[in-house]
């Protein structure tokens, strides 16, 4: 038994030992595993072992046909334009998310703020394990074996301070947040959003009418992630007054009341009318007496105006941060909703319907906002008629961002899209809104009429295929993969070139690494 197949079958007898893994299903998977026709064959029947996971979560994997055959970036001349300009270019990839993924970390690793997600969890499909399209329902065994690879990759394009954003309806939701679960950890979720994406009844719904969407949030590492929170609003801050002319300005008032109860911290206050005032039962002041008694003398605590309430600290507007702290229930109001979702796309798309159920942007620019910086790298890996990269550009324009998107999009035919929605929609959208011009150079769709266009450069790559064993002059791997398309200057020798490749495009095929299998293969490579 060779090298590879010993530590497959070492890390299920390990899962054995740690109860993740019955030892008769480990039995079995460690036959299959002596008897598979090649090593790649091996790692995907090991990968079976898998998919019982702590929480409990189990799902029929479906596994995704092998290949030796690598994948790379290659630059589409014709979708890609620029602005003349130095400023770098956001991307979009065009192909299998996985493949995409795989490519994007040969130069993102660790580098992307903000991922938002809406995956195919109503319609489609993606991999090779479910040959299904736009019209088609995709199983949920389906949708949790796809997801699983492409969340493992995501979490390794994160940077630690990064965030996940994942669109997800009702049905679905209890098994996506259980799957994100066993990713990224329970104790990097930060917050489900629950967002009202329509505003009117469905009447011919025989029991409830959904008006609803979730999106998850999870961390890469919760204890380094920062929200910005949101910008305070005049109704916010209308809430202040200054009944008591305080020279300080502006404030409201605050509870002095806390739970759980802390018997240090409870005594009795007399208000300045002479009540005597306890806090409720289970319950503590949130001061200690000594510095309570300093609020009192620094005219912090407010009793009424004649001196009989309940005490209460002043919270001044000069002293709270500039943010909001978000709520988890977003209304259609605020964010948008999925018809005026529509309404954009087809401004855009010249009147026609070429994508059901687009996000809404300012959603989707809120949630950008809420994490990162005006300078993040912000990911899209199912694109579809490419929103967020159009919230992103909305966004920069109304705080002078320097944001750069990187979306990807399987280009599948439709009925609406018959050249792939990755060219008939996603493309078209961001030239036009980026440009305000088609790619022939006309205008002739109602947004270009009403708005600015956002400027900027946009680099489209397909997702091609190159056989590893082709020695032909001018089509190996070395001779089609351009390494300026991974943010690597020009090698200077075909030796520089070949050790790149070796290097860095095996795991593009068919490896699934942990950031500890790939910190140890690049600790190796530098050894030698």
């Amino acid at each position: 038994m060779n090298k590879t197949r010993k530590e497959l079958v070492a890390d299920l007898r390990r899962r054995v030992g740690d109860h993740i893994l019955e030892p008769s299903n480990a039995a079995l998977l460690e036959k299959l595993i002596l008897r598979a026709d090649d090593d790649n064959e091996a790692v995907m029947i090991a990968s079976l072992g898998t998919t019982y996971k702590r929480t409990g979560l189990h799902f029929d994997k479906r596994l995704e046909k092998p290949t030796s055959d690598i994948r790379y970036f290659r630059r589409n001349e014709e979708l890609s334009f620029s602005d003349g300009t130095d400023a770098a270019p956001h991307r979009l990839v065009i192909g299998d998310n996985l493949h995409a993924l795989q490519n994007l970390l040969i130069q993102y690793r660790n580098q992307v703020d903000v991922i938002y997600i809406d995956p195919p969890y109503g319609k489609d499909s993606m991999g090779q394990f479910a040959d299904t399209n736009y019209e088609n329902a995709i199983t949920r065994d389906n949708l949790l074996s796809m997801l699983h690879p492409r969340l493992m990759l995501a979490r390794q394009l994160l940077s630690d301070s990064g965030v996940i954003f994942c669109s997800i309806d009702d049905r679905n939701q209890a098994y996506v947040k259980c799957l994100f679960d066993d990713v990224f950890g329970e104790r990097n979720f930060i917050a489900t959003v629950i967002w009202e994406r329509a505003y009117a009844p469905v009447n011919l719904k025989k029991h409830f009418s959904e008006s609803h969407d979730y999106i998850l949030c999870f961390a890469k590492n919760i204890d380094q992630a920062v929200c910005n929170g949101l910008p305070r609003t005049e109704e916010a801050n209308s809430k202040y007054k200054n009944p008591d002319n305080d020279p300080r300005g502006l404030w409201r008032t605050d509870n002095l009341a806390v739970g759980p109860r802390v018997e240090s911290q409870v005594y009795e206050i007399t208000t300045p009318s002479g009540r005597k005032v306890w806090p409720p039962d289970g319950y503590c002041w949130r001061l200690s007496k000594e510095r309570f008694e300093e609020y009192v003398a620094d005219n912090r605590i407010w009793f009424g105006e004649n001196g009989d309430l309940v005490p209460a600290p002043k919270r001044f507007l000069s002293k709270v941060k500039n943010a909001m702290t978000p709520m988890t229930v977003w209304n259609y109001e605020e964010v948008g909703h999925s018809q005026d979702a529509m309404r954009l796309l087809r401004d855009i798309m010249g009147g026609k319907v070429l994508f059901q159920y687009p996000k809404s942007v300012p959603l989707i620019s809120r949630l950008i906002s809420l994490y990162g910086s005006k300078d993040s790298l912000v990911l899209d890996f199912f694109a579809g008629s490419g929103t967020t990269g159009q919230a992103l550009l909305e966004l920069n324009r109304q705080d002078g961002g320097n944001r750069r998107f990187i979306l990807c999009q399987l280009n599948e035919p439709t009925d609406t899209t018959p050249n792939g929605i990755a060219h008939d929609v996603t493309a078209k959208r961001l030239k036009r809104v980026m440009t305000g011009e088609c790619y022939d150079g006309s205008r002739d769709f109602a947004w270009a009429q009403k708005h600015q266009p956002y400027g900027g450069s946009l680099d489209v790559v397909d997702v091609a295929t190159v056989a590893n064993f082709n020695a032909m002059a001018g089509q190996s791997a070395f001779d089609v993969i351009d390494e300026t398309l991974y943010g690597q200057p020009r090698f200077e020798t075909m030796e520089q070139k070949v050790d790149w490749v070796c290097r860095h495009f095996a795991p593009t095929q068919t490896t699934l690494e942990t950031d500890h299998e790939w910190q140890a293969r690049r600790m190796e490579a530098d050894n030698r």
